[in-house]
């Protein structure tokens, strides 16, 4: 199995056992996939005047040394975003990078909000990707799902507005999320819309970045007041063992995204010393790759790099994708098709299935 893409613009040689595993990918960002190629394209095609006119030149541009800074490039690059065939590229752009790295499920998130604020109507956008879904299953026979989150630096009103506009396509979207700069905006600020989501039957998770104020108090909102059924990144579950236990105890899913973290000021390996701890745990901890052209990678190059820098064995990333599927919000008989495809795989590797 290869990957031809442009898209992949990492050096890094994924291994044959890592690029053959059946894979779930639950922490990923639409609205982060956009490919310095596609920014490119798509500006030519909607007419749109933007600073680069090269490939290389768009991708230099997408440089940041924190949180806000990243969001303050990717939000800049939204604005070639208009029409529904320009979300249904951009989702089956990274569905089929995905197939190609053997990603057999993906819940994928998407901010509809960055588009509504700029006058893009929201039917345009869950049509577009709900074409792209569509497609993917029929081409590459893998399942997707939409998970719309908030922008939590934008106001809880907006939210709920957001929120009553997607009810009509709730057979579209299986669940909400809550992302954006976590500083002094708590979950429990979103209380009332999370509310609202799960009474219509969405399922819920929400980001609880790295090392934020109060990181630890904003996880234990998400798991006891706000009721999440996952939460992304969350490394600082390991600050409090209580937390610990009631996480183990819901069984409770952690996306973690290690490429991400090689970002941060002492770079990816402390973290997945974390990430490593909370398998040690017994946390169901699985990876995605968040925004894949700004981080250097996607699915296959993350699960990567928990072997070459972590010193993971085959056998916990077998595990970290048996936590993915297990935690997935798919149907039961779709889990056990999946659970069925990795054991199988994993023996054929000598390894515990």
């Amino acid at each position: 199995m290869t990957v031809d893409s442009d898209a992949v613009t990492s050096t890094v040689r994924i291994s044959d056992f890592v690029l053959g595993l059946p894979k779930c990918e639950m922490h990923l960002h639409l609205d982060g996939t956009l490919e310095p190629s596609m920014k490119l394209d798509l500006a030519r095609r909607n007419n749109i005047e933007i600073p680069q006119s090269t490939t290389a030149q768009i991708r230099e541009s997408f440089r940041f040394h924190d949180l806000p800074t990243f969001l303050a490039v990717h939000y800049s690059n939204m604005n070639v975003l208009w029409t529904s065939r320009d979300y249904e590229d951009l989702a089956y752009s990274y569905l089929q990078i995905s197939a190609q790295q053997n990603v057999r499920h993906t819940e994928m998130f998407f901010d509809p909000q960055l588009h509504t604020s700029r006058g893009v109507p929201f039917p345009d956008i869950v049509n577009g990707y709900r074409r792209a879904i569509v497609r993917a299953r029929i081409d590459f026979g893998m399942s997707a799902e939409l998970i719309m989150c908030f922008l939590r630096d934008y106001t809880a009103e907006y939210a709920m507005a957001t929120l009553m506009e997607a009810l009509p396509y709730k057979d579209w979207i299986i669940g909400v999320g809550l992302d954006s700069d976590e500083l002094d905006h708590p979950p429990a600020e979103f209380s009332e819309v999370f509310a609202r989501a799960r009474s219509e039957g969405f399922l819920v998770t929400m980001h609880c970045d790295v090392d934020q104020v109060d990181s630890a108090e904003h996880i234990r909102q998400a798991i006891a007041d706000l009721h999440s059924n996952r939460i992304d990144h969350g490394l600082n579950v390991l600050d409090d063992p209580d937390l610990v236990i009631a996480a183990r105890e819901k069984g409770l899913g952690f996306t973690v995204c290690p490429l991400g973290y090689g970002t941060h000021p002492c770079g990816m390996a402390p973290e997945l010393e974390r990430i490593h701890a909370m398998l040690e745990a017994g946390l169901k901890v699985s990876v995605g790759s968040d925004d894949p052209p700004y981080f250097g990678g996607y699915l296959a190059e993350n699960l990567q790099a928990c072997i070459d820098v972590g010193g993971f064995t085959e056998a916990e990333l077998v595990t970290i994708s048996r936590n993915a599927f297990e935690t997935a919000w798919v149907s039961e008989r779709r889990r056990v098709e999946l659970l069925e495809e990795l054991d199988d795989y994993a023996r054929r590797h000598g390894l515990p299935a």
